[in-house]
């Protein structure tokens, strides 16, 4: 679980049913050689099915997502983090959003939630996305 007060979302794609979100703890990373990794966690809600899914996300996985908003926004697909090493997510830009939390290497469980997504939600995560790296270059 992470602490919310030193946490920031990086994103959420949510609708009034049902939202997919993930919160970065900024505060203490874990430092592996060159590299920091900082405890992250996707929260699943809806009227069907709540859950959370622990993970560790670098500087590199925070740019590759804006490289995935980029995608997004030219109605490209997604997923992100890259590689196999912890709990993933795939996006595809139709009308609902389809957003997969995948929980893998874990328990190879993945759930698809559709959202559908208010007017503004790209430029929204766009700020939060600016807000975490704010956060984390004060560290």
């Amino acid at each position: 679980m992470i602490d919310d007060a030193n946490a920031l979302e990086l994103f959420r794609f949510a609708d009034p049913v049902q939202s997919v979100t993930l919160q970065v703890a900024c505060d203490a990373p874990m430092v592996a050689g060159e590299d920091r990794y900082y405890a992250a966690e996707i929260a699943v809600e809806s009227d069907f099915i709540n859950g959370t899914v622990g993970l560790h996300i670098s500087d590199a996985d925070l740019d590759e997502w804006g490289q995935c908003l980029a995608a997004l926004e030219a109605d490209e697909g997604a997923e992100w983090p890259p590689g196999s090493r912890s709990a993933w997510l795939s996006v595809v830009p139709e009308d609902p959003l389809e957003v997969t939390v995948h929980d893998s290497p874990s328990t190879q469980i993945a759930v698809q939630i559709p959202v559908d997504v208010p007017t503004g939600w790209l430029e929204e995560n766009r700020l939060r996305l600016e807000r975490v790296r704010k956060a984390i270059a004060k560290r």
